[in-house]
């Protein structure tokens, strides 16, 4: 398997954060974003920024910036398929997402992932955490391994209404690649403003 693409998915609503664009608050010094971008970059061929409404806000990152295809704010998915569109038109297999607004994810998401959905048809695997103590695992549905082969079968699914990651994951056996939660789940993200004050913490940590 080819090293696959790399896309940014921050085209939420950010209502529980008032609104705008979380990956633009500041973490350490920089925005969420660019720790998004620094974490995602070394392990993809490219990148992409999956966001709507004016691209021009994005510009400093010098990603290019796709929107989604369908209206009304459909959810993640809608991002995944804009960007198995966008890895379509540069001629690649796959496609790997991360949330715009998750700074500590691991550093070798990327491998892991290919590794999981290694041997699949149509490679396709998503992350998950597991709590070391009590065994609990919560997939992360904005972190996986996408295939281009699959992006018209998503299309029709999104088309028909369906909006839940895991329905469409589980129609194609999806893999999981585990993750193991320490102290902090490594995907924790900036939902709320409790949320990015203990980001913070955890960056001067």
């Amino acid at each position: 398997m080819k090293q696959p693409l790399g896309v940014i998915l921050a085209g939420g609503l950010s209502t529980r954060m008032g609104g705008g664009d979380k990956g633009l608050l500041q973490i350490g010094g920089k925005s969420i974003l660019s720790h998004v971008i620094d974490r995602l970059g070394p392990q993809t061929a490219a990148l992409a920024l999956n966001a709507n409404g004016d691209a021009g806000r994005f510009a400093e990152t010098g990603l290019p910036v796709i929107a989604d295809s369908l209206g009304d704010h459909p959810g993640p998915l809608a991002g995944v398929l804009a960007g198995l569109d966008w890895a379509a038109q540069q001629g690649a297999d796959c496609i790997v997402t991360a949330a715009a607004d998750t700074p500590f994810f691991p550093c070798d998401l990327v491998p892991r992932l290919m590794l999981a959905a290694e041997g699949m048809t149509h490679p396709l695997a998503l992350a998950a955490s597991r709590d070391a103590e009590s065994g609990r695992l919560w997939r992360q549905p904005t972190f996986g391994l996408w295939p281009v082969s699959l992006r018209d079968d998503l299309r029709a699914a999104l088309q028909g209404g369906l909006r839940k990651v895991v329905l469409w994951t589980d129609q194609h056996g999806a893999k999981t690649a585990e993750f193991p939660v320490i102290s902090v789940d490594p995907f924790f993200n900036v939902n709320t403003p409790q949320d990015l004050a203990q980001a913070r913490a955890l960056a001067r940590g």
